[in-house]
């Protein structure tokens, strides 16, 4: 590779060069829109197998708009946060309805369909569409914060200096697709969270963070919330037993999942207000 070839244009050489073969690359806009709602705070090994399966049982948004809600959340499994599978579904109904079936490609069209915000918006213009889109998530910002600016990691808000800086990086790159993606792959995969692979990246002799001697973060790194025992592994376990049961459940079994009966109470009560979980007298079941 030229020591004087542009850093942008050496993330995206280095990407083509080192993409991992994921199966969403090359799929058709409705199989890119699904795996962005499935890679939302989902590691891409969970993801994949379920992605496979979904894009099988409902290859096109029509599929899935023809069936059940409930449908869609059991075949989400153990993704995680259930309500992106409602959303997914809603999301095929309007595009079956308003879209003629076809995922659209213009901006304001994506930003009205259910679950999806602006990154979402930007991912499937670039990665669907090959469209220029600012395609900003944790691992495109890491980069930026640490090849071009010198941080290890960037604030917890997107800034609008960090928003501006992006934006003038998509329009130098010559293929901006490309460059979304590569950008999003070398955050994935080397300049990680910790223990980044500094002599693997295609900018660690422009790096801005290695060129200030690689200071690390002053501040403590903020834990996720604990998983085992919350509120949010009680209402999986809640629904998890309705996705396995071929028909609609009593109210007492269902709670009894969850050894603690305020928590449990509490759980199914965040679910039913969700629309995740239906109630027809003391019968609980998945929406229809």
């Amino acid at each position: 590779m030229a020591k004087d070839t542009h850093p942008i244009e050496q993330v995206c050489t280095w990407f083509a060069e080192n993409a991992r073969p994921l199966p969403w690359r090359g799929a058709t806009p409705w199989g890119v829109l699904v795996s962005e709602f499935m890679l939302q705070q989902t590691p891409v090994a969970r993801v994949e197998p379920v992605w496979r399966s979904w894009l099988d049982r409902w290859p096109e948004p029509s599929d899935l708009a023809a069936a059940p809600a409930g449908e869609a959340i059991r075949a989400w499994g153990r993704l995680g946060y259930p309500r992106r599978a409602m959303r997914l579904h809603a999301a095929a109904v309007v595009i079956t309805e308003q879209h003629g079936g076809q995922v659209p490609s213009d901006e304001g069209h994506l930003r009205a369909l259910p679950g999806v915000g602006e990154y979402t918006t930007a991912a499937v213009r670039a990665f669907a569409f090959g469209l220029p889109a600012v395609v900003l998530d944790v691992n495109v910002r890491r980069v930026i914060s640490r090849a071009w600016n010198g941080v290890y990691e960037p604030a917890n808000h997107l800034t609008s200096v960090e928003r501006a800086l992006a934006s003038t990086l998509t329009e130098a790159a010559r293929d901006p697709a490309q460059w979304a993606a590569g950008s999003m792959e070398l955050g994935a995969v080397v300049c990680t969270k910790r223990e980044p692979d500094c002599p693997s990246c295609p900018l660690q002799a422009t790096c801005a963070w290695q060129h200030a001697g690689a200071p690390q973060p002053q501040a403590a790194t903020r834990r996720q919330p604990r998983y085992e025992g919350s509120d949010r592994q009680a209402r999986g376990r809640i629904l998890a037993a309705l996705r396995d049961a071929d028909e609609p459940l009593a109210r007492t079994p269902v709670l009894a999942e969850v050894p603690d009966t305020e928590q449990a109470r509490r759980a199914l009560d965040s679910l039913l207000r969700d629309g995740l979980v239906i109630e027809k007298g003391d019968e609980l079941h998945l929406p229809e």
